[in-house]
């Protein structure tokens, strides 16, 4: 990889949480950065913030609300309109298991279960936009913020409309996100874009958590620490296709390791995204 301060990254959820601590950390090495949020007049005030505490000059704020679609292509236009290369995409951006404590099934603008959308499908749609443009930065990475908070996939009833748990929503989304890294990894093979996850910590001090109503047990530094590392460090050049606790490289749920379960969410995948069948490798 570049040396950091020659590498343009992009960070979904930059506003607050492990996305700002991130954009933070990265603007302090120099890295060009595109920040993105759904609200403009805080997106404006973190960028304001990091470019003070930084000096950093190269940070763009790029607004979208990852519950439609449409934005999601829009953010992906932006971003192909904003830079010549992509160095990293980070995808950061979530939501939790319930909204203002209340676990209850909501929709996208789309339609979809709320969590799957947002947490899986969003990601989905903006790395396949920006696959040529990763492709011709390379070496370059994709990294995906999941979380060990794992449950299969029902595919009988992915948008769990029959029995819907805030728990089953997000933990079913982040296993999507895992099996998407690994159908990707296999999918970009030796073309120099390495595509990894990550449970960055066990419940940081972020909004999503305090919202959830659920005590702190990792700091945000951990979990910083843990991201960064799949975003920079040089001992991870050419690694592809892993699912990571913290620092340590684990095996996830065993859904994320079936080819079968993987082609099915694929399929899925394009069709709800509109998008061409990508197929594997």
């Amino acid at each position: 990889m570049r040396p950091i301060a020659e590498q343009t990254i992009l960070i979904t959820g930059a506003t607050d949480g492990l996305g700002k601590a991130l954009a933070l950390e990265l603007a302090s090495h120099g890295a060009t950065l595109l920040l993105h949020g759904r609200d403009q007049a805080k997106g404006e005030r973190v960028l304001a913030e990091i470019s003070e505490a930084t000096g950093n000059e190269g940070l763009r704020w790029l607004r979208a609300d990852l519950a439609s679609l449409d934005q999601v292509r829009g953010l992906g236009e932006l971003v192909l309109g904003e830079t010549d290369r992509l160095d990293v995409l980070v995808n950061n951006a979530g939501i939790g298991t319930t909204t203002g404590g209340v676990q209850e099934r909501e929709e996208s603008r789309d339609g979809f279960e709320l969590r799957f959308a947002v947490n899986y499908l969003s990601g989905y749609l903006l790395t396949r936009l920006l696959l040529g443009r990763l492709e011709r930065s390379a070496p370059s990475r994709i990294v995906n913020v999941s979380s060990a908070g794992q449950a299969p996939i029902d595919f009988d009833d992915v948008m769990l409309q029959r029995r819907y748990s805030g728990v089953q929503a997000y933990c079913q989304s982040k296993l999507a996100q895992i099996m998407f890294t690994f159908d990707l990894a296999e999918q970009l093979g030796e073309r120099g874009v390495s595509a990894n996850c990550l449970h960055p910590a066990t419940y940081m001090p972020t909004k999503m958590v305090l919202a959830g109503g659920i005590e702190p047990y990792s700091t945000l530094e951990q979990g910083t620490e843990a991201t960064l590392r799949l975003i920079v460090a040089d001992e991870l050049d050419g690694v592809t296709g892993r699912y990571f606790n913290g620092l340590d490289e684990e095996r996830p749920h065993a859904q994320a390791e079936d080819p079968e379960a993987r082609a099915r969410l694929r399929e899925l995948s394009d069709g709800l995204c509109g998008l061409a069948p990508s197929g594997p490798g």
